[in-house]
This record gives C-alpha cells, structure tokens and sequence, in this order.
C-alpha cells in the first residue's frame, strides 16, 4: 500500500510542509528508515538526525530544518506516527470461521463472523460476542460473556463467571478471574475462603502476557475501560483500577485496593491492600505503596513518598559515607574537649 504524503497529513490532522506528492509505503524508526518511508522525532534531542536519515518524510513537533526533506508538524509526532502504523499494518479484520477441533458447548450463545481455532474451550451457557477471535487453546469456562471485537491470543484462560468487554485484548498465558489469596486460620492449618466473587474487565483494555486478574473474594474485581496492563502483573481479589489507567510490567496489587482513574504504576511496583490511589497518581518503578495516596501527585521510593522529597533522600545517599566521617571527627573533637573541662574542673 502507498499512500501521499499529503493524505497522510490529513490523515492525522498535521500540516504538511513541502511536497505533498511524496508516495509513503510504510514507517520506520529514524536510524532505520528508508527512502519511500515516513519517521518521527519526539524530542528535540533527536533532530540532529534529520540530516542522517534516509526517511522520505519526517513527522516533527514544529517547522525546522529537514535537509530538504518533507514534514509533517503536528503537536504529538509519536501519536501521529502511531495513527500511521494503523494505517500500513493493522489490516481489517476477517472472520476465520470456527475449526472443528474446537470444543463449544450446546448451550453456548455464539455471535457473528468468529474466528475461533483449533483446542478452543467454550464452557456451558458462556456467550461469545460478534468478530471475536479465540486462537488455540483458549478456555473459556461457563457463564462467561466477552464483548464483540475481543481478542484472546494463546492459552489466555477465562475462569467462570467472568464478564470481558469490548474491543479487549488478551495476550498469551493471561488468567482470568483464579482464586484470590484468600486464607484464614485454624490454629496452624490454613482454611480456604471461597472466592465468590468474578472478574469484570470493561471495554477497550489490553492486558499482557501471564498476567492474572483474580476473582473477588465477596464483590467483582474490576478493571475499568481503556486501562492498560503490562506483562506479568498480578492483581488481586476486589481491587478495581480506574479508566485509562497504566499498569507496567511486574506490578503487584493485593486484594481490596481501590487505584483511580489515569494512574500510572511503572515496573515492579508493589501496592499493599485496602488502599486508595487517587486520580492522576504516578508512582516510580519499583515503589512500594504502603498508604493511600492523594491525586495529582507523583511518588517514588520504598515507601512511596513525593517524588520531590525522595529525589532529596536519593541525593543525599551518596553523601553518608564522607558524613559518617564528619561527625565522627566531630565526635572525637568533643570528647577531646569534655575531658579537657573535666580535667580542668577537677584542679583545686
């Protein structure tokens, strides 16, 4: 497929500055771009490659020079870019139809245009929307309903009772409403709370490879639309993650924790249970959040603090070594200067 520089520009909304007759055939990063292909540049650091690359055309955040290349100035290049990556790649959907080695109850309510391959389970009474796709080994238990557009890749396990919307993505090796952690004690043995609860993932979330979402114990665990969960995440039993929320790579979140809408928790975040998160939270990779956290604000360190206030203890670290050394000297001067006045107060 090509495209002209100018429908591209109109595609997402930019102003194209030099000739728009340029023919795009696809994208590519700056360093790897070809000629017939289209890059971006997010900061300003990069532009120095303007004079480097081999791109026909360049996507920028505002007119500069180009070394007589085309550009196309919008205020979000990257989201721009992303638009275009659309555009070449992803390809229309088409319905695949239903393999017969796939295993689908009687009393299963199947939607239109599916694609649904070989060893897929589809559990008793489960409800499948329509244009959904469920690639091989796929188990969808009883009771579940996904929306229509979904897709679940490989081995993605649904448990009971679960509710996805629409437009969801599930990627390989996710699990879907397991048991929470739930115990409590009989002298030394540990006796099982049954998790009555289910999973309720609303429309348009992506959620990674071998993440778990677990069951609530009593009420749902849910996950509101638009948000957007790494791989290898665990979210307990009864938490509920607000719209549009980014949830990064390795992140734990224990059962009970209420997070807000458009959080972000980067890598190997660790939140303890029962606890809020405000609204526009951004916690630093590898956090551990042992309170509730206000809106609007970001944190860092173990425990979370604000990010301003740990920037200050990160600096000072590298310091304790050579203040270790100062008020050991200091503490040396003193004793010097107490056994003086005690030799003095002792003269008749």
């Amino acid at each position: 497929m090509k495209k002209k520089l100018k429908e591209l520009a109109e595609w997402v909304g930019g102003t194209l500055i030099g000739d728009g007759e340029v023919e795009i055939s696809g994208a590519a990063s700056l360093d790897d771009a070809q000629p017939g292909q289209i890059t971006f540049i997010a900061s300003p650091k990069y532009l120095r490659k303007l004079e480097t690359t081999k791109a026909s055309a360049i996507i920028v955040s505002k007119e500069t020079a180009s070394a007589g290349k085309p550009l196309l100035v919008t205020p979000n290049p990257q989201l721009a870019f992303s638009k275009i990556l659309h555009l070449f790649f992803v390809k229309p959907y088409q319905a695949r139809g239903i393999d017969p080695h796939a295993w689908i109850s009687p009393t299963a309510l199947l939607g239109n245009d599916l694609t649904l391959y070989p060893n897929v389970y589809i559990g008793e009474r489960a409800h499948i929307g329509d244009r959904v796709t469920l690639h091989p080994g796929v188990y969808v238990g009883d009771d579940v309903s996904i929306g229509e557009d979904s897709l679940l890749y490989p081995n993605v396990t649904v448990y009971s009772g679960s509710v996805i919307g629409k437009r969801v993505i599930l990627h390989s090796g996710a699990v879907i409403g397991a048991d929470g952690f739930g115990y409590v004690k009989d002298g030394t043995k540990n006796v099982k709370i049954p998790q009555v609860g289910k999973v309720i993932i609303e429309d348009d979330v992506e959620i990674g490879a071998n993440s778990t979402i677990d069951r609530g114990a009593l009420g749902p665990t849910i996950i509101r639309r638009g948000v957007k969960i790494d791989n290898l995440v665990q979210v307990a039993h009864s938490v509920e993650i607000g719209e549009d929320s980014l949830i990064v790579a390795q992140v734990g979140i224990a059962g009970s924790t209420k997070i807000g809408r458009n959080v972000i928790l980067a890598g190997q975040v660790g939140v303890i249970d029962h606890l809020e998160i405000g609204d526009h939270v951004m916690v630093g990779a590898q956090s551990g959040v042992a309170q509730n956290l206000p809106s609007h604000q970001a944190f860092s360190g173990s425990p979370a603090l604000p990010h301003r206030e740990w920037l200050r203890i990160v600096a000072t670290l590298s310091k304790l070594p050579e203040m270790k050394r100062w008020l050991t000297e200091i503490e040396g001067r003193l004793k010097k200067i107490e056994a003086s006045l005690s030799q003095k107060e002792r003269r008749p």
